[in-house]
């Protein structure tokens, strides 16, 4: 760590550097010492002292400054603070670049030793808060996160002003309860799983404060802010005035976490804080008296803080490993209120008034300007601050930051992983009309590898863009994620309440060639790439979304999201594939500028290959055209497959591993209806797959029976059935998901459901809003799900070709998210496609739900709801 005093030393440094006119370069090394005069041979000890070095001689600039930085650890004990005058000069940058072709890594963790074996039956270990721990979210062995303990809720909850009465007192005999935290999952409800939170798109967290007896009293104001969210003062609309989201997070936690008393799954663990004593069950294989067990201290690592005068500028970091830091503000009285994209609502008394401006008496302004998770590497006020060949890993909060005032900032070939919120965020959403020092403009986030982000924050995105101009997110990667990938803008709804959106300085965004797979994996309403608001003053000046490749998504969304106010968007020459919900989505009513709402928002939807199958059409300020219908990926031009995602030159980093092989992530969200002696049982994937892939799951019934299915039947199905099950009997259940290194440890258990008699199924009845779209020799069969479902969960669908009677099933995820409407006209529609309709011949198609009992009722496509483009 830095001297206690500066040395004779240290000043000869000085001296030197200043004399050479900043000809050559400065070098740290774990094994150098800040008395030392930085030379190759001779290195610093720490980076803060580098810094300070460079500080002093960075006036007189005639090429840029190397700080080589040596390969090890560089264990820090505050942020390493960058401001003005620490920025390259006269055109020239100063590079923190890791010295030769292996990565350093700057680390905000603490090594936790001193493990001993406390419990042999329960394999239970415990080891001594290090001296600096006093409080963490995350734990790592040997680089793999371990989960903080979680379990279902031992009682049943009533809601009450200050937290809930417990049908028990059990939990008042639990350790801490004020660090236990109520988790409230939202998402689809599929079959018996219910859905709460503040949106299917949300995972909103509540610590509790006390439990005496029954009652269970919550913290404030996270507990108000996620209850008590105020209404909008037109009762028409029955909205929040918040616009997004229900007012409360729902009556029952979807589980409980960080509780002494739920130890015993391996890979948990929880930290006694008063006993100031850490708890572990290892995995198998872990051996903790030889693992590198690290917990993240500090909140952040860089910090780079610009003025209104004077941006921090001209600095690039190169090759280095940002790793081990935490975020203790979800600990803490505001808790994790969420309304989208880790953005937060905070304050006393924020659910009426943050962000809120006109919506609501007393609301703060501009509308929208809620709070931001922040970066663990953050910048603000910045120019021409880059990251090249970095990685983002083990983080508690967002990845990077580069915040308000950014400018000619860019992220190249990095990777982020294993990061609790989201990856990159890129500027702000508080500052619409803001000024030129915190405007935001002409970035570049370009071929990074961004996967398993959101990692504890479920509703985490990759890459966040609040407002900004020319920005340009190109040729990243992005996979295995539990919620969206890219989010573009912000404070486009109020269009839901027939107002403009927020006016903001939004232009000429640019999002193309990227490659997206395997998204939504847990939280749905979101997107391959979201964008909602203003993007730009006209079509021409605003966002473009092209050449991307969207595919292989989870839960219901969209793989393009024009979300609420989206305006001014060219979404052409993408691919979108295995999507859940409409490919791209959708209109809005235009009531920026005066508008009255009668045309829409412009868009300009053109030459995607996707299964939508949208006609041709032009109106309301919306034009769709030359789109290909696609029933695979072989009809897609080779070319736009091959050059979405990393670029050449980045490809390697597809290769990095930051942590050892190990087994999967449980799955989440186990959802289970029963039938007569079996039930059909389904889950969320996990994101973190412990290196390589999945390749079955096992799932297990409470009484014991199991049933085993492939990763690519459960891709292609969407369930596993069980069979031999005793009727009458109560059963809950559990997954396992399988990879090379073994089974992971079971799932939460699903809710409990109970097989019936045979005939207390019947066929559902027919699908609604049934249309077929035909274009280039497929057909695109668009579908709602029936009224009834006939007692038991829809499986599949099955299709009839006419004439000829050939018929084709359609299952998957996207059927078991469907469900059935609870009126005509008010359901979300789904898709899927199929092939082998030439042009010149008259089909008619008849679709049909499938639940245990067999097949329903059909509907027909009516002649009018055929729509052919050939």
């Amino acid at each position: 760590m830095k001297c206690p005093a500066v040395s004779y030393a240290a000043i000869v440094v000085v001296a030197f550097f200043t004399a050479s006119s900043v000809k050559g370069a400065i070098w740290v090394s774990p094994d150098g010492d800040d008395a030392n005069p930085g030379t190759e041979a001779r290195p610093l000890l720490t980076l803060e002292h580098a810094r300070d070095v460079v500080r002093t001689i960075n006036q007189g600039m005639t090429e840029d400054l190397v700080v080589h930085i040596g390969r090890g650890t560089y264990r820090l004990d505050k942020p390493l603070v960058f401001g003005p005058s620490d920025s390259g000069t006269h055109g020239h940058r100063i590079i923190y670049e890791a010295a030769g072709d292996q990565r350093a890594t700057i680390s905000g963790g603490i090594a936790v030793k001193g493990w001993k074996l406390l419990d042999p039956a329960r394999n239970l270990w415990t080891a001594p808060a290090p001296a600096g721990l006093a409080a963490t979210r995350q734990l790592y062995i040997d680089g793999v996160r371990a989960k903080r303990t979680q379990g279902r809720l031992p009682v049943t909850v009533k809601e009450t002003p200050t937290g809930y009465t417990a049908s028990s007192p059990i939990m008042a005999a639990w350790k801490n309860p004020a660090d236990i935290e109520f988790v409230y999952t939202g998402g689809n409800a599929i079959w018996s799983e219910p859905s709460v939170g503040l949106g299917s798109w949300t995972e909103p967290r509540c610590p509790v404060a006390a439990i005496e007896g029954t009652a269970i009293t919550m913290v404030q104001p996270a507990w108000d802010n996620e209850t008590k969210r105020v209404m909008y003062a037109d009762p028409k609309f029955h909205r929040t005035a918040n616009l997004v989201g229900p007012a409360s997070v729902g009556k029952q936690p979807a589980y409980v976490e960080n509780a002494y008393e739920l130890l015993g799954t391996p890979g948990q663990w929880y930290f006694d804080r008063p006993a100031r004593a850490l708890y572990y069950v290892p995995r198998p294989g872990e051996d903790m008296n030889r693992a590198d067990i690290e917990a993240p201290v500090l909140e952040a690592l860089i910090v780079g803080e610009g003025t209104a005068e004077q941006p921090v500028h001209d600095l690039l970091f190169k090759g280095l490993v940002f790793e081990y830091a935490t975020w203790l503000f979800p600990s803490g009285p505001e808790g994790f209120p969420e309304i989208q994209a880790n953005y937060l609502v905070t304050g006393e008394k924020g659910y009426a008034v943050q962000g809120l401006g006109e919506l609501a008496p007393g609301g703060t302004s501009p509308y929208g300007a809620w709070t931001k998770t922040p970066g663990n590497v953050r910048f603000v006020r910045s120019s021409g601050v880059g990251f090249l060949d970095d990685a983002f890993v083990h983080l508690g909060a967002a990845g990077l930051e580069l915040g308000d005032g950014s400018k000619n900032d860019f992220v190249e070939g990095c990777v982020f992983t294993d990061i609790s919120a989201n990856g990159c965020e890129l500027g702000g959403v508080g500052f619409p009309d803001a000024t030129e020092d915190l405007l935001t403009r002409d970035n570049r986030i370009v071929d990074n590898h961004l996967y398993n982000v959101g990692a504890e924050f479920h509703g985490g995105i990759p890459i966040v863009v609040g407002y900004a101009q020319r920005t340009r997110v190109a040729h990243n990667q992005i996979d295995h994620i539990p919620y969206a990938a890219i989010s573009m803008g912000w404070g486009g709804w109020p269009d839901k309440v027939h107002k403009p959106g927020v006016a903001n300085f939004s232009r000429e965004n640019v999002v193309t060639q990227n490659l997206i797979f395997d998204l939504m994996g847990m939280l749905s309403d979101g997107g391959g790439i979201y964008t909602q608001g203003l993007t730009g003053p006209t079509l021409a000046e605003g966002e473009k979304v092209t050449a991307n490749v969207v595919r292989d998504q989870s839960s219901s969304g969209h793989a393009i999201y024009t979300d609420n106010g989206s305006c001014n968007i060219t979404v052409a020459g993408n691919v979108m594939f295995h999507t859940n919900h409409d490919n791209w989505g959708s209109r809005h009513a235009d009531y920026y500028n005066g508008a009255d709402g009668k045309t829409n928002d412009p868009l300009l939807i053109e030459g995607n290959y996707w299964q939508q199958g949208d006609a041709d059409v032009s109106a309301k300020g919306v034009a769709e055209s030359g789109n290909h219908l696609i029933v695979s990926l072989d009809q897609v031009p080779t070319a736009l497959l091959e050059e979405a995602g990393l670029e050449p030159a980045f490809r390697k980093i597809l290769a990095e591993s930051f942590t050892h092989p190990t087994v999967p992530e449980p799955p989440t969200r186990v959802a289970a209806d029963a039938e007569d002696g079996c039930a059909f049982v389904t889950w969320s994937p996990a994101c973190f797959e412990g290196g390589s892939p999945v390749i079955s799951y096992e799932v297990t019934a409470s009484s014991g029976e199991r049933a085993v299915v492939s990763s690519e039947e459960f891709r292609n199905r969407g369930y596993a059935r069980i069979i031999g099950l005793a009727n009458g009997k109560t059963q809950t259940f559990t997954v396992s998901a399988i990879n090379t290194r073994g089974a992971s440890v079971t799932s939460l258990p699903s809710r409990p459901v109970v097989p019936e008699r045979r005939g207390s199924v019947t066929p559902p009845s027919a699908p609604l809003r049934v249309s077929a779209r035909i274009r280039d020799g497929n057909a695109s069969i668009h579908w709602e799900g029936p009224l009834s479902d006939g007692g038991g969960p829809i499986l599949a669908y099955v299709v009839t070709v006419n004439p000829g009677g050939r018929q084709v099933v359609f299952e998957g995820r996207k059927i078991l998210t469907l469900g059935t409407s609870p009126k005509t006209g008010n359901g979300h529609q789904t898709f899927d496609v199929i092939g082998g309709v030439p042009a010149g011949k008259g089909f008619t198609f008849s679709i049909a739900a499938v639940n245990a009992a067999g097949a329903g009722t059909p509907a027909v496509v009516p002649p009018d709801r055929a729509q052919m483009q050939q």
